[in-house]
């Protein structure tokens, strides 16, 4: 206890220096921290490096990067002006005038708002390159050569030289979704409705861990490449004409227009793949007998019960006649009466000629787009390429390398050697895997 008169004189406490700025107002730190959230957050989506997912095979190409860069440096730019903006508005807090702030409450708005959408956007491409680090990236890597194979088996095919599209498509992993393509240059909902830069295959994983189903990887691609070589309107309007003029009902005309898009997939992807694309697709379309004959009005999918037999047709004009009645046997033999369906009668009874005109129209008819050829002529997949596919079944059944096969045959190779049994279906997988990821 120090009493009066002692030595020890009585101490103040220590005063902490005062913050600077430490008058301002609540109102002048509220402009302020609205303009420092707006420039970090401009700062923070920045554009991703071209080695930030890694620099190897598996990784995404510099074409990738950049153009996703360009639609996040394009948007990033409107962010960028907002946080001018508010920074220019730092000094009405001193004021309180009415009108200013009702300003900056407008521009803080907008800031979050373009925020939000930046970062959806460089959100969706974070994940969209970042499975390439992860233990998917292999199977990734895999189905992007697929993708690129198809379209280089098509460019190459074409009588007269097309302008080249890029980036290729790129591969990513969709759990619980069925396989889709967002293709080039369409809005996506994703990117705030803007064009997508680049084809985007979206597989489940349960396709991706059963290689013998990556049959749907040349039918997605060949979505695109519909779009790409400019056939998206020619197609449909082709099939209208030719089966108005065989006398077929306008209702039936309309609802095989309805389907262009995707028969023109199956067909040009059965081209591309050959016969496993069939039992690919089997694997897809076999369902319950009211859910497999179950004729939807206004559906783009081909009743999935008549799918099937269009793909037969195709297949027999490839040269494949014994795998389309085998075919054909094992899905009657799975829907032997098809009077639980809904098909129309008039859809049914016209269905035989009708699906010869279309197989017709688009595989063996002249498009300007294609150089003067037909789709069949650009691409085919011919008898000798199913024996080279058998061998190179053998091979991956053992992990010997299937040699200078293309790779889009691998999912045919892969197929035959699980219906052969000349593997586990995980020796399988794991081989076609390995045998992809040293291309």
């Amino acid at each position: 206890m120090v009493t009066v008169g002692s030595s020890k004189r009585l101490e103040r406490p220590t005063q902490r220096p005062r913050p600077v700025g430490g008058n301002r107002s609540m109102l002048q730190r509220f402009v302020t921290a609205q303009s420092v959230n707006a420039v970090r957050n401009a700062a923070a989506l920045r554009p991703f490096s071209d080695d930030e997912f890694g620099r190897d095979a598996a990784s995404p190409s510099k074409a990738h990067i950049q153009a996703a860069n360009t639609l996040i440096a394009r948007l990033r730019r409107g962010l960028l002006q907002q946080a001018d903006r508010l920074s220019q508005e730092q000094q009405i807090g001193g004021s309180g005038v009415t009108p200013e702030i009702n300003g900056l409450l407008t521009d803080k708005e907008r800031s979050t708002r373009w925020a939000k959408l930046v970062e959806r956007i460089w959100d969706y491409y974070l994940e969209l390159f970042g499975q390439r680090q992860t233990r998917f990236a292999p199977m990734l890597l895999a189905t992007d050569r697929i993708g690129l194979d198809c379209y280089q088996a098509i460019y190459t095919g074409l009588k007269e030289a097309r302008s080249i599209p890029a980036p290729p498509p790129f591969s990513y992993m969709e759990t619980g979704h069925t396989p889709s393509i967002f293709r080039r240059g369409v809005a996506m909902s994703r990117l705030g409705k803007h064009a997508n830069p680049f084809p985007v295959i979206q597989l489940p994983y349960h396709r991706l861990v059963n290689p013998w189903t990556l049959g749907a990887v040349h039918h997605e691609v060949s979505h695109n490449l519909q779009s790409d070589l400019g056939l998206w309107n020619e197609v449909p309007q082709r099939i209208t004409q030719r089966l108005h003029q065989s006398g077929m009902a306008p209702s039936v005309a309309r609802t095989w227009a309805r389907w262009h898009k995707e028969i023109w997939a199956d067909l040009c992807g059965l081209l591309l793949g050959g016969p496993a694309n069939v039992a690919s697709l089997i694997d897809v379309l076999a369902r319950s007998p009211r859910s497999t004959m179950a004729f939807n009005p206004m559906g783009v999918h081909p009743t999935p019960y008549l799918r099937t037999f269009i793909n037969l047709e195709l297949l027999k004009r490839m040269g494949f006649g014994n795998e389309a009645t085998q075919y054909r046997h094992l899905w009657q033999q799975l829907y032997p009466a098809i009077s639980v369906g809904t098909i129309p009668s008039q859809m049914l009874r016209s269905f035989p000629r009708a699906n010869q005109l279309v197989v017709d129209t688009i595989c063996f008819q002249p498009y300007h787009q294609l150089g003067g050829r037909s789709l069949s002529e650009v691409t085919r997949f011919r008898p000798t390429h199913q024996a080279m596919t058998q061998e190179a079944g053998q091979r991956l059944a053992t992990g010997t390398d299937p040699g200078i096969i293309p790779v889009r045959f691998l999912v045919g190779a892969a197929r035959y050697a699980l219906d052969q049994r000349l593997a586990s279906p995980g020796q399988i997988t794991r081989h076609f895997y390995q045998a992809l990821s040293k291309r």
